[in-house]
């Protein structure tokens, strides 16, 4: 599979590659929703801060140069909003997301969701998979928009956030 192209993109929503340059702006976009993002992702449970942000960075350049993870800044009105990003299976890629506390609800999840999906079926993915745990209704709701389908329910391996329950619902749309 070929890797994706950096920069996706809609009428509303920019998706582009992370950048080392970025720093500053993914720890205070981060940082300042930790407590918020830190319900369901293990990686703000504990605070955000600049540290954290450069070993994503340098995890996210290394993945990204062997094919393994694709993460993007999400922006939305010229602004860092959140993150997403494409992980490639052998049989499928899986997306994720997240966004700061001052920019949920309004579709943005959906609209970058939906560039991710797109672009993994034309980089030639099979089958597009989202996760989430089944306590974050919000995050559940973004497959079901997307007309992905439900497959199943999976025990998530630990540590897991603190609003987690232990059951991911998976989410796959297949190719059209």
């Amino acid at each position: 599979m070929e890797a994706p192209a950096e920069t996706l993109a809609d009428d509303v929503v920019v998706l582009r590659r992370w950048k080392p340059e970025q720093l500053e702006t993914l720890t205070a976009v981060a940082g300042d929703s930790a407590e918020h993002l830190g319900a369901w992702m293990i990686w703000a449970t504990d605070g955000y801060g600049r540290q954290d942000a450069a070993d994503f960075l340098e995890h996210t350049a290394k993945n990204w140069a062997a094919g393994k993870t694709y993460d993007f800044a999400i922006f939305a009105d010229g602004e860092v909003v959140g993150g997403s990003g494409m992980i490639t299976h052998p049989e499928r890629i899986e997306i994720g997301y997240w966004l700061s506390r001052h920019h949920t609800g309004r579709g943005l999840v959906t609209r970058a969701a939906r560039l991710l999906a797109d672009e993994a079926f034309r980089i030639g993915a099979p089958e597009v998979e989202i996760r989430h745990d089944e306590n974050n209704v919000a995050s559940g709701a973004v497959p079901a928009r997307l007309g992905f389908t439900m497959f199943g329910d999976e025990t998530a391996a630990p540590p897991l956030a603190p609003a987690c329950s232990g059951v991911n619902r998976v989410w796959r749309l297949k190719r059209p």
